[in-house]
């Protein structure tokens, strides 16, 4: 039986009898122990109480948050807890089989060794950072898995790539390039305003990795792009099944032929999908300061254009919209000067911050302005594409999926993070996954039950091959 999600009380109304956990059963389960209660949350939850044989803890600082994800479900339970609270937290996680921590990626290597400690296995969908893979031998002397990297961006994206990855290699070839894009973006009914993005949580993230410098490989040529230019380096990716987007670098690609495995590959590049225009913008924007994160201003009773003005070099016009057209060497009627005043930065409505940078200023507006509307669907795109040699023949493979948000449910971001870590700890309890250390989804043994199980969820990696 398959639960409407979000339905529980109705669900349990109409079949009581066989959701009734008896003592002597809940004995006989899995326990789960999910650490946050975020916008990811959701799908995860509700997959992992979807599963008759797993009783799960939802635990959070906000314990409201926790108590909605669970509803009136049976198996489930909804707890406050300050994650800084080391002896709760040890407590908990020494109660349970396995801990989801869903925290901000600063608390992971905590509850990492926490989990060895107890001898507990651990999920996550982040990136595994140093610190955690420093437990790698701790972890396999306890007998556990530490398993990082299972959302989408990092997460699917490895499982999805390593399939043709390891099918071109268990067929004679070899890759040569390798691309991969990956975007969260408005559904194109839902595209509707100048900036081609909407947020559905905090746009800092976002911001802040319009600051990262980046690294690739391309036709064996190293190239490297400083943090401030990185929005000047961008191409247009045609997506099969979807259209024509924009791609820019994402960070340093290089450390993936190893991941990888293909060390022999000319092109490594991995890449941020955005609707066109938003490079051009972004780069000027950049220019401007408003992504400046250090200087702190003075904001009480401050306009949007009054903080602008602060961002001015020299004010040749008098005129707000003409001296930032002149100082970024663009016409007033441009498209990233259309954006600043769409958004009303340019605008009197009050900032309301008493201080700030320009990043809090920036961001602040973008949250407020840049929201989904109800029923709205988000979008979430990944594409490699691979040039693969084999002894009588070149090929291009391309791998894509284009998932869709439910409109009114879970939008494809909490999907497509939450649902492949949830498949993950299924796995792991029913003992499918066997691997213990520090690790990510790369090998089979992980990415090939979760990618199958994933096409369940409707979320499908559609394959194609030409001869080149």
């Amino acid at each position: 039986m398959k639960l409407e999600i979000g339905n529980w009380k109705t669900e349990r109304e109409i079949s009581s009898i066989k959701f009734q956990v008896s003592k002597e059963k809940e004995k006989e389960m899995k326990k789960v122990l999910i650490l946050g209660a975020g916008l990811v949350s959701r799908p995860h939850v509700h997959y992992l109480l979807e599963q008759p044989d797993l009783l799960v803890t939802v635990a959070s600082r906000t314990v409201s948050k926790a108590e909605k994800l669970v509803g009136t479900h049976p198996r489930g339970k909804a707890i406050s807890l300050n994650v800084k609270d080391e002896e709760k937290l040890s407590e908990l996680i020494s109660e349970n089989d396995l801990a989801v921590s869903l925290l901000p990626y600063t608390y992971h290597h905590k509850v990492a060794r926490l989990c060895i400690k107890h001898k507990k296995n651990m999920v996550t969908t982040s990136y595994v950072s140093d610190a955690m893979k420093s437990l790698d031998n701790e972890a396999k002397e306890a007998g556990i898995l530490l398993l990082n990297e299972t959302g989408v961006d990092p997460g699917i994206d490895h499982m999805s790539a390593m399939r043709v990855i390891n099918s071109v290699k268990n067929n004679g070839g070899q890759i040569k390039s390798f691309k991969s894009y990956c975007g969260g973006l408005p559904a194109p009914e839902a595209n509707t305003n100048p900036w081609g993005y909407k947020f559905s949580w905090s746009p800092r993230g976002v911001v802040m990795a319009g600051k990262n410098s980046a690294k690739y490989l391309m036709d064996n040529e190293i190239v490297e792009i400083p943090g401030p230019e990185l929005f000047n380096t961008h191409w247009i990716v045609d997506i099969p099944g979807f259209g024509k987007l924009e791609a820019y670098p994402n960070r340093n690609s290089l450390p993936y032929k190893d991941l990888y495995n293909i060390q022999d590959t000319d092109t490594m590049f991995r890449g941020t999908l955005r609707y066109p225009g938003w490079c051009v913008a972004m780069k000027k924007f950049v220019d401007l300061g408003l992504l400046d994160d250090e200087k702190v201003y003075n904001l009480k009773d401050s306009t949007y254009a009054e903080f602008m003005r602060n961002l001015i070099l020299d004010s040749k016009y008098k005129d707000l919209k003409q001296d930032l057209a002149a100082q970024l060497s663009l016409d007033v009627t441009s498209d990233p000067i259309y954006r600043l005043e769409w958004i009303g930065l340019l605008g009197n409505e009050k900032i309301d911050m008493d201080t700030g940078t320009a990043m809090d200023v920036f961001c602040k507006i973008l949250l407020e302005k840049l929201q989904y509307a109800p029923e709205e669907r988000d979008l979430l795109i990944l594409h490699h594409e691979f040039i693969a040699e084999f002894p009588d023949r070149k090929q291009k493979i391309t791998s894509t999926m284009i998932d869709y948000g439910i409109p009114g449910g879970d939008s494809s971001m909490s999907r497509t993070v939450g649902l492949p870590a949830a498949i993950a700890v299924k796995l792991i309890l029913d003992g499918v996954i066997k691997e213990t250390g520090v690790h990510i989804p790369v090998k089979p043994d992980f990415y090939e039950p979760i990618l199958e199980e994933l096409e369940k969820q409707n979320i499908i990696f559609k394959e194609r091959y030409q001869d080149i």
